[in-house]
């Protein structure tokens, strides 16, 4: 699963970045969704394989604190991305003659910047409660389970639920793969 999110996710951000029909707006913060899912998936997955293969749990305080910092800066930069992508998508559908002048550079700058104070309060609520809930139950297991989706499923399904499944990707795709060859 780990190297299928990095693999999809680097596919969307090359195919974003090597065709210039792919510029805009929306499929820049696709690639960016990309770029923040590699970071949320890279802040815990090596540990966690390290872990397994040394059957060594411990983690300093600092190594710690540092991971859970930078995957909360992953998980709601992850969730701002989704909330701006939703807003650019409306704005193209009820005012498309408007889109350009309506999402301008600076008002994408405002939107990343009030989403991350609203997302940021969710984010934080569902992950607390992945955590309390595990911690209520006393199932490792099902604790371990939880902490896969929510960090390593979620990650990997976003190339394909948001830009694999995209006519204007795959075709950049195929261009990149077809220059490759």
């Amino acid at each position: 699963m780990y190297l299928v999110t990095m693999l999809g996710n680097l596919l969307i951000i090359l195919a974003v970045s090597s065709d210039s029909c792919l510029h805009t707006p929306m499929y820049l913060f696709l690639s960016i969704l990309s770029l923040a899912d590699i970071g949320f998936t890279c802040t815990t997955v090596p540990k966690v394989i390290l872990d397994i293969t040394t059957h060594n749990r411990v983690i300093s305080r600092v190594g710690c604190l540092t991971q859970l910092s930078f995957f909360n800066l992953f998980g709601c930069l992850d969730n701002v991305l989704l909330t701006v992508m939703a807003y650019d998508r409306f704005v193209a559908i009820c005012y498309p003659l408007h889109y350009p002048v309506i999402m301008n550079p600076h008002l994408c700058s405002l939107l990343i910047l009030v989403s991350f104070l609203i997302i940021v309060c969710l984010f934080y609520g569902t992950g607390l409660g992945v955590y309390l809930s595990s911690a209520v139950s006393r199932s490792p297991r099902k604790g371990a389970v939880d902490s896969v989706i929510y960090a390593v499923v979620v990650p990997m399904l976003n190339p394909f639920i948001y830009s694999l499944r995209n006519r204007n990707i795959k075709r950049a795709l195929q261009r990149l793969l077809n220059r490759r060859a």
